[in-house]
């Protein structure tokens, strides 16, 4: 399979989509078999409960009885009622991350009632286009006090089109941000799979869209999803890293097989550094994670920071490279914003 396929379809009879370049799984969203709404990307009306002294925030009332913890408390009072976004997911018995910077995507723009300004994406480089639509935003946006992203599938569309789009998302969010009164409720659903990725994956321009009943098999994907249900990733040259989530923290662990040379441990681990970002945002993993090189001599920690940060970079969840722990391993903190593929498809 060559190209850039999107494929919408079903995993175990829940909603789910896949990106696939040139055979290679790059991305997987998979419904929840119990969504409660309470997903990523939600918008809610929240009503202030108290603040947690020594943590900087705030806790929320939400729907159905779920807490939410914010992490402002300038101008919040208990009782207050405010308008919250889900912005990752909550460990089991633990609170949701919400905010109070609210984001209005759809595939053109994303309207940010917190944050004014007119923005276009960096992917747009070109100067006619860029005030072209440049314009376009200033004259749809007039009279408007929130911000606006063009996002770069808005290059080269209609002006039509990307002007009726920032309408649409100027007026929703004009409503949802007014809708202050009452309690606790959801005001926006979190976009599902197949909604996310038609608004996440236009760009580049996918060369394949594949969907309806089998589209999965059709393309491979089960097969792709069943690699990720293993802890063996294998890599180049015979080596291979596990990588094994435990209650604390996800562990991984890199070997290099039958070949103990130095130069089969730094080629292993520059390869593992490499694919552990798309590793851990497929199989929704998140939190600490510990990385156990293969050995290899101090000079070349150096050279794994490079490769570890030029891997991250530009993952959208928001990733922090700690560094080296006196034990030698590697340690990094990536946000929870999927529930495990292992336990959406345990479910």
């Amino acid at each position: 399979m060559i190209g850039r396929v999107v494929v919408l379809g079903e995993v175990r009879g829940r909603e789910a989509a896949a990106l696939v370049v040139d055979g290679r799984l790059e991305d997987l969203l998979v419904a929840p078999a119990d969504d409660d709404g309470l997903a990523p990307g939600a918008i809610l009306r929240g009503i202030v409960d108290r603040q947690m002294k020594g943590q900087g925030g705030v806790f929320v009332k939400l729907p159905e009885g779920a807490r939410g913890f914010l992490r402002e408390t300038g101008g919040l009072a208990p009782g207050q009622a405010l308008i919250v976004q889900v912005s990752g997911r909550g460990e089991p018995g633990k609170a949701l991350p919400v905010t109070a910077r609210i984001l209005f995507k759809s595939r053109l723009c994303i309207v940010t009632p917190a944050t004014p300004g007119l923005n276009i994406s960096r992917r747009i480089r070109d100067s006619d286009e860029r005030a072209r639509l440049e314009t376009i935003a200033a004259e749809a946006m007039a009279g408007n006090d929130a911000g606006l992203i063009l996002r770069s599938a808005a290059e080269g569309a209609e002006a039509q089109a990307v002007a009726g789009d920032i309408a649409l998302m100027r007026s929703l969010a004009d409503a949802v941000m007014a809708d202050v009164a009452g309690g606790p409720e959801l005001l926006v659903e979190a976009p599902g799979p197949h909604e996310q990725a038609w608004r996440d994956w236009a760009e580049p321009a996918p060369d394949e869209v594949a969907e309806g009943q089998g589209a999965f098999a059709r393309h491979g994907v089960e097969e792709l999803i069943d690699a990720l249900l293993s802890p063996v990733v294998p890599l180049p040259g015979g080596g291979h890293m596990a990588i094994e989530p435990t209650r604390a923290l996800v562990a991984v662990d890199v070997n290099t097989g039958a070949d103990t040379s130095p130069a089969a441990s730094l080629k292993a681990n520059i390869a593992a550094a490499r694919d552990l970002p798309r590793q851990l945002r497929l199989r929704g993993l998140g939190g600490q994670i510990i990385v156990d090189f293969a050995p290899m001599p101090k000079k070349d920690r150096a050279v794994m920071e490079q490769q570890l940060r030029a891997a991250f970079k530009g993952e959208a969840a928001e990733t922090s490279l700690a560094g080296w722990t006196p034990l030698g391993n590697y340690e990094l903190q990536r946000k929870r914003d999927r529930i495990a593929l292992s336990q959406l498809l345990r479910d």
